[in-house]
């Protein structure tokens, strides 16, 4: 039974960091209806970012956390503005060509510098004999990454839900026309929105640096990783991120270990959440709490 506890655990901690990624997406898309495909890419930038900060430039890690994450929030408003504020009213596809494009720019400039290749791990800064809950065990950074996951979620909640921008963003996604028309400024909205994604992939990738180390392509991957979490949950659902997130966590973790490790079925902790996302997409066709949109004409 221990076992089993400890998979809900894990599963928990796995679901709770795919949700902070996953938030990326949902506020880019529900502000201006994009996929950014480039979004596991800036998660590997924002923690090779704190990383530098972290190790060659000797900032406090606490400090460098922080500051790696406003800077990669400035930098992800940055390719907005750069890259993509020319393209607002184009059609959808466009955008999305450009998002790719860009990922394969970042894979390229990544890979000329010595994180391209390498394995890496931040400092020690947490007690590293875990807390023991019965049986099971936690260690104190897979706990410390839990809460902030909470944190930033519960915050991006409110701002959407409460703050006078935070709105501005949802009309600007239900109706770029008649937000104009009060007045609402489209291409701020759409820069808040990546610079948002920008500070959530960033904490994304600081956690899961600090629980798994660094290496580029495992971080960028997260960005794909998390797709069956963000169209399980609904592409503009934030609510949607945090349960598909812990839906698909646990159940990597016990297709693990019960499948992978007690029958030898290797592979199927990455393939069991597609084949449950495709099952609940036959019902439930905009995901579990995306928004279904009726449009009459």
């Amino acid at each position: 039974m221990s076992y089993f506890f400890q998979l809900v655990v894990s599963g928990v901690v796995v679901g709770s960091i795919y949700s902070l990624a996953a938030l990326g997406f949902v506020l880019i898309y529900k502000s201006s209806r994009v996929i950014n495909f480039a979004h596991g890419q800036i998660i590997a930038v924002g923690c090779f970012i704190t990383y530098s900060l972290t190790v060659w430039a000797h900032v406090p890690i606490y400090l460098s956390f922080i500051l790696g994450a406003m800077i990669t929030y400035f930098l992800s408003m940055s390719v907005e503005r750069i890259f993509l504020r020319r393209l607002i009213g184009e059609p959808i596809i466009s955008v999305i060509m450009v998002t790719i494009g860009l990922a394969s720019v970042i894979d390229g400039l990544v890979y000329m510098t010595p994180f391209g290749g390498g394995n890496y791990s931040f400092p020690k800064f947490l007690p590293e004999a875990p807390i023991m809950l019965g049986e099971v065990s936690i260690s104190w950074t897979q706990l410390v990454g839990v809460i902030v996951t909470l944190i930033l979620i519960g915050g991006f909640s409110w701002f959407f839900k409460s703050s006078t921008i935070g709105i501005s963003m949802r009309a600007v996604a239900d109706d770029q026309l008649a937000s104009m028309s009060v007045g609402v400024s489209i291409p701020k909205v759409f820069g808040l929105a990546w610079a948002c994604a920008g500070l959530s992939a960033a904490a994304a990738g600081i956690i899961i640096g600090n629980i798994t180390g660094l290496n580029f392509a495992t971080m960028k991957g997260i960005g794909i990783a998390v797709f069956p979490v963000v169209i399980l949950g609904g592409l503009d659902s934030i609510l949607g991120a945090v349960i598909g997130g812990i839906i698909i966590g646990l159940l990597q973790q016990f297709a693990g270990g019960y499948l992978d490790g007690s029958f030898g079925l290797a592979g199927t902790s990455e393939v069991l959440p597609y084949v449950f996302l495709l099952i609940i997409l036959l019902f439930k066709p905009h995901g579990l709490f995306g928004t279904h949109e009726i449009e009459r004409v």
